[in-house]
């Protein structure tokens, strides 16, 4: 859960705290005081878009920091991507979290102790809390946000299908646009790959190997330059190991060393260290010889040969054509003829390529729809559960008569995405399948079923949305709920049961809800007031936590406008009590 936040410098927030609890936390406070700012904070601290005109001048950035106490499965996997990130829990367990946005409009986040990207924040965003307010209803009106939350309903098994699907489409149409493309394009692949022709047939009679000017460069080098490295190799060789025989009068290397090794070695018997460095001088005297023997081998090898330097040169002309065409180095072109190679065949049109594309894609098309036509089947079967579930839901937010259904309906084909026969009717699919999925309202018996939009008013669509929620917490998903005013536009025993509903909720999640209703604050196990200083020359907000009598008043003030009146905090307490007997598990 999110233990606490701290909001600074946003909005009408200058520096506060929300000391947050488990179960159901209640924020309350007068219009405009400030408590859409705590959303906004919320929104902030889990990557969400930032506007640097809700940033104070004064100190000229909001800064929104959290802990979060996780468990189980999503403590797992969140720590665990945190770790991956570089950052790391606390020894405690918890994670701290922050987001800093400046007047200018610059970002920058933190996450685990570590600078992160904001995406990351997003990414823990997802794993831990849902916020849910009246721009979310209005998305559940959207046809894809529909089928979207049906998806999500249907479970692990249906999301597998899903991704099988979609992975399925993605081939299908890239086979599809490529044989489209080899068709329509057939003149202009047809002239490129005559150009790459001809460069591929030049280099291929060159042919070229890897390296191949470094080396002709050096041995150009050697030849060239042949007599001078003789006499020098000579002359090294005469002096390291000319030998007894050497008419020179200078003794060579090797007679030396020799030489300080034999006298060193008749000492030895008085001082070792000099039988140590007699040693030494052996070792010396056979790496002179080893050197003697490569000098002989070398010259042996050097050769003055004009005809080869004179094929050496040929060659490099040659080579040197293809890099001022290709690339600037010999193994430049190589990876030139490699790509050309490559990029031939996608230029590749001739009927037999066709012909097999055409085959793959009608074979891929055949999976699409066959795969379209088992999501569709799983989606029926979870819109009925799902329709159910939301009803009996319903049924307890003073809505008994009403009734959802969950249409899944083909796709009509002729728009923007291809068509494909899928149970036998020829629909439009997409990467999410051939189904349209449209939730409808039956308000009371008689009623017509109507799309959410057209048959549900403000109430009925806040209700609708906390039923849905309540049935998708059922299964799981983020650990914190958040609710924005989902209550607006519902009173009375409506209201009532809103709160039962959310107190509920709260015996699985945490529960935070931003309400204007104390039918629904009295069921909160944690009160949080948004108040608004005006006092000095800029208007501050600041929160605080209620209990007791401080509570009744707030509940007071929220049914009559009148904290201080004594028949409107009996009938806050009278509220309260009624709440915590019906809190009670």
């Amino acid at each position: 859960m999110l233990e606490e936040l701290r909001i600074t410098g946003l909005g009408v927030i200058e520096d506060t705290t929300l000391p947050l609890a488990g179960g159901m936390n209640v924020i309350t406070g007068e219009t405009g005081a400030g408590k859409t700012m705590v959303v906004t904070g919320l929104g902030l601290l889990f990557g969400g878009r930032a506007d640097a005109g809700r940033v104070r001048a004064q100190p000229g950035r909001a800064v929104v920091e959290g802990r979060l106490r996780l468990a189980g499965r999503v403590a797992a996997t969140v720590h665990a991507r945190i770790v991956d990130a570089g950052g790391e829990p606390d020894e405690d367990g918890s994670v701290l979290l922050s987001r800093t946005v400046t007047v200018e409009g610059r970002s920058r986040a933190h996450l685990g102790g570590r600078s992160m990207p904001v995406a990351m924040l997003g990414e823990v965003g997802e794993q831990v809390v849902a916020v849910h307010g009246q721009s979310d209803q209005l998305r559940l009106l959207r046809p894809a946000e529909q089928r979207a939350a049906l998806d999500r309903f249907a479970g692990p098994e249906h999301e597998k299908l899903l991704d099988a699907l979609r992975e399925a489409y993605t081939r299908w149409r890239a086979v599809v646009d490529d044989l489209a493309d080899r068709r329509s394009n057939a003149r202009a692949r047809n002239q490129e790959a005559d150009l790459l022709r001809l460069g591929l047939d030049e280099i291929t009679r060159v042919d070229p190997q890897p390296g191949e000017d470094d080396e002709l460069k050096a041995e150009a080098q050697r030849l060239e330059h042949a007599e001078g490295l003789r006499t020098a190799a000579q002359l090294a060789q005469q002096c390291v190991a000319g030998g007894v025989e050497a008419t020179d009068d200078t003794p060579d290397a090797t007679v030396l060393l020799g030489t300080a090794r034999r006298t060193l070695e008749a000492q030895a018997g008085t001082d070792p260290a000099l039988g140590d460095l007699a040693g030494r001088l052996e070792e010396a005297a056979t790496l002179v010889a080893d050197v003697s023997a490569e000098l002989s081998t070398y010259l042996a090898a050097l050769d003055a040969d004009p005809a080869r330097l004179q094929t050496i040169y040929e060659r490099r002309a040659a080579l040197r054509a293809l890099t001022r065409k290709y690339a600037d180095d010999v193994d430049g072109v190589i990876a030139w003829a490699d790509r050309a190679r490559e990029r031939l065949s996608d230029l590749d049109t001739s009927d037999d390529l066709l012909d097999e594309l055409d085959r793959e894609g009608r074979r891929l098309a055949t999976e699409v729809a066959d795969l379209a036509g088992r999501v569709s089947a799983s989606r029926q079967e979870a819109a009925v559960r799902f329709a159910d579930q939301v009803t009996v839901e319903l049924a307890g937010l003073a809505m008994p008569h009403a009734r959802i259904e969950v249409a899944v309906l083909p796709r009509s084909a002729g728009k923007a995405e291809p068509s494909l026969p899928v149970n036998g009717v020829e629909v439009g699919v997409g990467p999410d399948g051939g189904d349209e999925v449209e939730l409808r309202l039956l308000a009371h018996p008689g009623a017509p079923s109507l799309p959410l939009q057209r048959g549900a008013s403000g109430g009925e669509l806040s209700r609708v949305m906390l039923a849905i929620e309540v049935v998708f917490a059922g299964s799981g998903g983020p650990p914190t709920l958040v609710f924005d005013e989902v209550d607006a536009g519902v009173g009375g025993q409506a209201a009532v049961e809103i709160g039962r509903r959310l107190a509920r909720l709260a015996r699985s999640h945490q529960v935070l809800v931003v309400t204007h209703l104390p039918q629904v604050a009295a069921f909160a196990d944690r009160h949080l007031v948004v108040a608004k200083d005006t006092g000095g020359a800029v208007t501050t907000s600041g929160v605080r936590v209620v209990e007791d009598t401080e509570r009744a008043r707030e509940l007071a003030r929220m049914l009559a406008g009148l904290p201080d009146s004594d028949l409107g905090i009996a009938h806050a307490e009278e509220l309260l009590a009624v709440a915590a007997k019906e809190r009670r598990p």
